[in-house]
């Protein structure tokens, strides 16, 4: 498994000859360093004499997102998992046998599946990694004030984990016979990527704004 290997050898199996894992493993991958820098910075809060002062709310809201962040961590590993498992297993059905009308239908059909899910799982990782803005938000406000770099660390790399997967979405649609279907998934990622933007941009403002 990917998660399993040694940075370097991430990297190595990254930078090889091999198609995947690719840009939508790495979208994922992006999404859950991003997951596990929010749980640094709240890990680096909670207890403090800062924390401490703050009303049981915003307390119970710092607990809240330091477990949403624990939990996104690991999904996102799975997913980036899956997006490979799914782009190479795309890879095998255009290499199928095409010699016969039956062994034609087969293939398409395998196509069109593989494709759904090629499509599927990096569309699942922007809609989730789009999520943790809402625990980013939380960490700028209310998180340890010398770990804010982290803080805007994790907005950028949610940006790119949401931008990356979409890219992802998009070149497979190219792929899908339904035009209706392609029309509206065209038309949700564009919805998403600017949301995804403008969080990014007022975190990023507001975490600039406190080291002046």
């Amino acid at each position: 498994m990917l998660q399993d290997l040694t940075v370097k050898d991430f990297i190595d199996e990254l930078g090889s000859n091999s198609p995947a894992p690719g840009g939508g493993s790495v979208s994922a991958l992006s999404a859950s360093i991003a997951s596990t820098l929010v749980t640094m910075v709240l890990n680096l809060t909670i207890g403090k004499k800062e924390y401490m002062e703050y009303e049981d709310f915003i307390k119970d809201e710092i607990v809240k997102s330091l477990n949403h962040g624990e939990n996104y961590k690991k999904e996102f590993l799975d997913l980036m998992e899956k997006d490979t498992s799914a782009f190479l297993s795309l890879m095998d059905a255009f290499k199928m046998p095409k010699n016969t009308e039956e062994e034609i239908q087969i293939r398409k059909e395998k196509i069109q599946k593989g494709n759904n899910e090629a499509l599927e799982i990096p569309f699942e990782v922007s809609q989730k990694a789009y999520k943790l803005y809402n625990y980013i938000d939380i960490a700028a406000e209310y998180g340890n004030k010398n770990a804010l770099s982290d803080t805007g660390v994790a907005a950028l790399l949610v940006e790119a984990a949401v931008e990356g997967a979409l890219l992802n979405v998009k070149i497979n649609i190219l792929g899908l016979k339904d035009e209706d279907r392609k029309k509206e998934l065209t038309e949700k990622c564009e919805i998403i990527l600017e949301k995804s933007r403008k969080r990014k941009e007022r975190i990023i403002n507001s975490i600039e704004s406190q080291l002046k």
